[in-house]
């Protein structure tokens, strides 16, 4: 693998950190703004919701822009962010440091999954996407909690701040290592919106949504299920997010392992796996270990999605890839998104904590029988048209990209 990708593994480093980080530092945020828990929590919120409409937004305003020098200005957006969170007087400020970083989030991978794919054989695309995705797994395993530990230890302001150094390294790392890639010629709005038109293109997303979004039905409410029902002193929630970390880790090794030569058998082990084990997830929530080996199973079947599903977009949309990857990565935030909704509406109607499991099951079913519905359409299609239809205006193919082995 290039050097290349190291540089976009550190920068998702960063941003997966400043993304996930936020959730253990929120009392320590709102006692020092004088704000409710819930208050604070819009911090979660409009990171989420900025990625979902960042994503689209800076992907077509840097159209004419080469990815590399897009990739540096987007770094540099997310070290602007850091600094304002961190340096933030007053609570509104801080929320307005956390969207400008979150802007950066879905062009960032969406443009570094092109990127990456096209550093490396045609073989080999998806194990390079996971690369690139290996430095947000990390982050939840090292990251997070030394974020938290550190804002606990000696105030959120100086995470924040550490944060935005590890953007500064990625900026520099993007500079130095990604090899200059000119915006391929030919590349309009009008080429990459029709990628939208491809029923493929939509199936995928709408997986993205629902498969990840069945993850993070049970995790976003994985602290009151492990004390309430698992018997989980408050303490232990922090390692237990690192075992399911661990669990994204090892998913996503695997999961751009096997793409590559299996893509759609590889999500229909993964997606089939995720929705029994989080149906499994309401009765092994009542023991300790059995609740700590199915957290690992979620973030690894889980996480293991990520780069087929990632790939199956910028497949399906190749001919305009770089707006569709990135509002892929919008799709996991909006399924985030969703399913925490959904979570918290079964608990509000009185169903107990472990039911948010049964809603991401099926979510992850329904992704299930899309990854299915999406195989018979592709098998129908005429052949050498499968993924093509909607892409008249071709994007990737348009400048040659040297193949690095």
């Amino acid at each position: 693998m290039p050097l290349a990708l190291l540089a976009l593994a550190v920068g998702a480093f960063g941003i997966g950190t400043t993304e996930f980080v936020i959730m253990g530092l929120l009392p320590e945020i709102a006692a020092d703004y004088g704000v409710t828990i819930p208050t604070a929590g819009l911090l979660v919120t409009g990171y989420a919701l900025g990625v979902v409409l960042g994503a689209p937004l800076l992907t077509v305003l840097g159209n004419k822009v080469s990815r590399k020098r897009m990739l540096m200005l987007l770094m540099g957006l997310f070290v602007i962010g850091n600094l304002v969170s961190a340096l933030a007087p007053n609570f509104g400020m801080m929320l307005t440091g956390r969207v400008v970083a979150s802007l950066a989030h879905g062009s960032f991978f969406g443009i570094g999954s092109v990127v990456a794919a096209e550093l490396v054989a045609p073989e080999k695309k998806a194990g390079a996407i996971a690369t690139m995705f290996t430095g947000l797994t990390v982050a939840n395993i090292v990251g997070v909690p030394l974020g938290t530990f550190i804002g606990q230890a000696v105030g959120w302001r100086v995470t924040f701040g550490i944060v935005a150094v590890l953007g500064v390294v990625g900026l520099l790392g993007i500079a130095k290592l990604v090899p200059a890639m000119p915006r391929p010629q030919g590349a309009r709005l009008r080429g990459e919106l029709k990628s939208f038109r491809n029923p493929q293109v939509l199936l995928a997303m709408a997986m993205t949504v629902l498969g990840f979004g069945g993850v993070f039905a049970a995790i976003t409410y994985i602290a009151p299920m492990m004390t309430h029902v698992a018997g989980y002193a408050d303490g232990s929630v922090t390692w237990l997010l690192v075992l399911f970390g661990i669990g994204m880790f090892l998913g996503n090794l695997l999961g751009g392992r096997y793409a590559d030569r299996a893509l759609m058998p590889m999500l229909y082990v993964t997606l089939g796996g995720l929705a029994v084990v989080l149906a499994l997830f309401t009765f092994t929530a009542h023991s300790k270990i059995l609740a700590a080996v199915t957290i690992l199973l979620v973030g690894a079947l889980g996480f293991a999605t990520v780069p087929p599903l990632q790939k199956r977009v910028l497949d399906q949309a190749h001919g305009a890839p770089t707006l569709a990857s990135a509002v892929n990565i919008g799709a996991f935030n909006l399924g985030n998104a969703l399913s925490a909704w959904l979570g918290g509406l079964v608990i509000a109607a009185g169903f107990g904590y472990t039911s948010p499991n049964w809603v991401g099951a099926v979510l992850a079913a329904a992704a299930l029988v899309l990854a299915f519905w999406s195989a018979a359409l592709e098998r129908r299609a005429p052949a050498g048209h499968a993924g093509r239809a909607a892409t008249a205006e071709p994007e990737a193919a348009a400048v040659p990209v040297p193949v690095h082995h």
